[in-house]
């Protein structure tokens, strides 16, 4: 059975999507991107205030679960230029306190709403 999870936390899908889908103790949070969640604002004044707001999206879909950054096991992280890698990185790094989850960071042509970066997440709660 699963559970789709819909967060205030996090900006409207903006397509036939859910935030989160919970299936058993795992959680599948679909492609974050750096848009506010109340005022809708695309956050793009530079990488690291981006990716800033895309983990702090992942985060409120995280909570809305019953789940935080220490049950991650799986990250994707989208980049439209591998050259924001290590600030993308810093950010990332900073909401995992060790024990960092399995990850592949992919450079792609064009995201939606013309961002720099997707990250998307797959949780599991023991």
């Amino acid at each position: 059975m699963k559970k789709i999870i819909t967060s205030k936390n996090a900006p409207a899908p903006i397509g036939p999507y859910s935030h989160g889908v919970v299936v058993g103790n795992m959680l599948f949070v679909s492609g974050q991107v750096g848009k506010h969640p109340v005022s809708g604002e695309l956050m793009l004044n530079d990488i690291k205030t981006e990716t800033t707001m895309v983990m702090e999206n992942v985060k409120g879909i995280l909570t809305d679960a019953g789940m935080e950054f220490a049950h991650v096991v799986k990250t994707t992280i989208f980049l439209t230029d591998m050259n924001n890698f290590a600030m993308v990185n810093e950010v990332y790094g900073s909401y995992f306190k060790g024990d960092y989850p399995a990850r592949e960071t992919v450079q792609v042509s064009k995201l939606p709403l013309n961002v720099n970066v997707e990250i998307s997440v797959i949780a599991v709660k023991e």
